[in-house]
C-alpha cells in the first residue's frame, strides 16, 4: 500500500561529492530521486569518469533542468544544450559539461541511484 511522504533535498539520504559537483539522493517510497549540482568548470569526462570507471556516462537520465546550462554530447555525436525549464531524456553513453558561469541544477528521476558510483 502506498503512503503519503514528504521529503526535502535539505536533508538528503545520501550526498555523493566529486570535483565541482555533488549528487544529493532522496529515497521516496521505493524510488530514488536526485538533485545534481554542477559548478562552472565541471565536466563528466574529467570529474566523474574516474569514479565511474567507464568511457562515458552509463547512467540513463530523465531530468528537469532547474538552473544553469548543461551541454551534452552523446556517444553517437548528437549534441544538445539544456537550460532552465527543459526536460531531457538521455540514454546511456554521453559526456556533459557546464556552459557558462552559472551552476547547473537538475532533478533526475531515473539515473540518480547509480550516478557517480562504480
Amino acid at each position: 500500500m502506498r503512503t503519503t511522504e514528504h521529503r526535502s533535498f535539505e536533508r538528503p539520504d545520501e550526498v555523493r561529492e566529486f570535483p565541482y559537483g555533488r549528487a544529493e539522493i532522496l529515497k521516496v517510497g521505493e524510488v530514488e530521486v536526485g538533485r545534481l549540482v554542477f559548478e562552472p568548470g565541471w565536466r563528466w569526462s574529467e570529474h566523474v569518469r574516474p569514479i565511474a570507471g567507464t568511457a562515458s556516462c552509463t547512467a540513463p537520465h530523465f531530468q528537469y533542468h532547474v538552473a544553469g546550462r548543461l551541454a551534452v554530447r552523446m556517444d553517437d555525436g548528437t549534441e544538445l544544450v539544456a537550460g532552465p525549464g527543459d526536460v531531457t531524456s538521455l540514454p546511456s553513453g554521453h559526456d556533459a559539461w557546464v556552459v557558462g558561469d552559472e551552476p547547473v541544477v537538475v532533478v533526475d528521476w531515473f539515473g540518480a541511484s547509480t550516478y557517480a558510483t562504480h
